[in-house]
């Protein structure tokens, strides 16, 4: 039974990986059907607000006392915004115009840019001298590298597919405003579905810094993620309504649409918080981010053999470079957290053995007045 147990936490991960691909296979299939993604990105977030608000609700009755003051409300409302609405609609932006394996394989940057991103504002220490620093930069160089080798190099195919979407960009608001009347497979509009996903990861990386006071200010995490759900599906409703004047749009043309956005919601929101929250209680975050390419693998075999996308040697070479970027950063990542669980080690030895001493030496002070007592008359003799 040991053995089971501790082979749980990696088992989730790699079912999670799976249907993460499932999920970005199905949200590439209905934007090329026609689906407008910021649509879809409402339908997820209301779905995924009305399963985790009951669970929300009752669990926060077993736990009172954790109240949304101002401060909690401002930083739930800035996550929301930029991690959540931000971060899905250009990722979905990027993914109709690039393909399912360049998204997912965009996805391994998130590590070196949160590293980046921390740098700059003070929360990362940055000592040059040291070696998991310097595998840190020379990690995130490397994804950096790799993510441009996918955007500008896309080489020769790998698999002879001539599959390209012929459809317009009637769904593409990007394209809508710089230049409508080139398709979604052409070069150009590659380059921008790779730099939007590009801006994906660097909301997603501010929605993990912004972690660190809103978890502070607000501990509750099943409240906190059904909040940010609830916030999201009004700023993207808000952002929806006027970029997309056409209410037909918000119409749902297949019974294929509807089990996709209730996929997304409940599956790819929902239950994935649960399984990732669970993993990283267990075996820490460092643990939840190995596993991210192979959902790249993944999504890059199905997508080829069920969607007939185009593989290119560029692109691929681009991906391996940021995989093998990702694992040099976590190997930074867990030199750091050694080095700090060393120090509390001993600090906490250190307090142990200042409580012994102090115990100790109690333990000989009541042992030498016991001995002065004891020299002395129990009666004093009278004068």
């Amino acid at each position: 039974m040991g053995k089971w147990e501790d082979y749980k936490p990696a088992m989730a991960m790699i079912g999670l990986q799976f249907t993460y691909a499932a999920l970005a296979l199905s949200s590439r299939t209905v934007l090329l059907q026609g689906m407008s993604p910021r649509v879809f990105v409402v339908y997820r977030q209301a779905i995924a607000t009305l399963v985790l608000a009951p669970i929300a609700y009752f669990s926060q009755r077993k736990k009172p006392g954790t109240a949304l003051g101002m401060r909690s409300f401002s930083l739930i409302f800035a996550a929301s915004l930029i991690g959540v609405t931000m971060n899905q609609n250009i990722y979905f932006e990027g993914l109709y115009l690039t393909s399912s394996s360049i998204a997912s394989a965009m996805g391994n940057l998130l590590p070196a840019i949160t590293f980046l991103l921390a740098a700059l504002i003070g929360l990362e220490n940055v000592d040059i001298r040291s070696l998991s620093t310097l595998a840190k930069i020379v990690g995130t160089v490397i994804c950096v590298s790799g993510a441009f080798c996918i955007a500008f190099m896309k080489g020769p195919k790998l698999l002879n597919t001539e599959f390209t979407p012929q459809q317009q960009n009637q769904n593409s608001i990007v394209l809508h405003y710089f230049n409508s009347s080139v398709t979604v497979g052409s070069p150009n509009n590659w380059m921008l579905g790779c730099f939007l996903l590009l801006g994906s990861c660097a909301c997603w990386a501010c929605w993990l810094i912004l972690q660190v006071p809103m978890t502070a200010s607000y501990p509750n995490h099943l409240c906190l993620s059904a909040w940010m759900c609830f916030f999201a599906t009004l700023q993207s409703t808000f952002v929806t309504y006027f970029l997309e004047p056409n209410p037909n749009s918000w119409r749902l043309n297949s019974s294929f649409e509807l089990l996709c956005a209730i996929y997304s919601g409940v599956i790819g929101s929902a239950f994935s918080f649960f399984v990732q929250a669970w993993c990283i209680s267990l075996r820490g975050p460092l643990f939840s981010a190995m596993f991210n390419p192979l959902c790249t693998v993944i999504v890059t075999i199905l997508a080829c053999l069920f969607l007939q996308e185009e593989l290119y040697t560029g692109s691929m070479a681009g991906a391996f470079a940021v995989v093998a970027g990702l694992y040099i950063v976590l190997w930074g990542k867990s030199k750091d957290f050694k080095k700090i669980q060393t120090t509390t080690d001993a600090d906490d030895d250190d307090d142990s053995k200042k409580v012994l001493n102090i115990v100790i030496q109690e333990t000989f002070d009541e042992e030498i007045t016991c001995k002065i007592d004891l020299q002395e008359p129990l009666l004093q003799s009278k004068q």
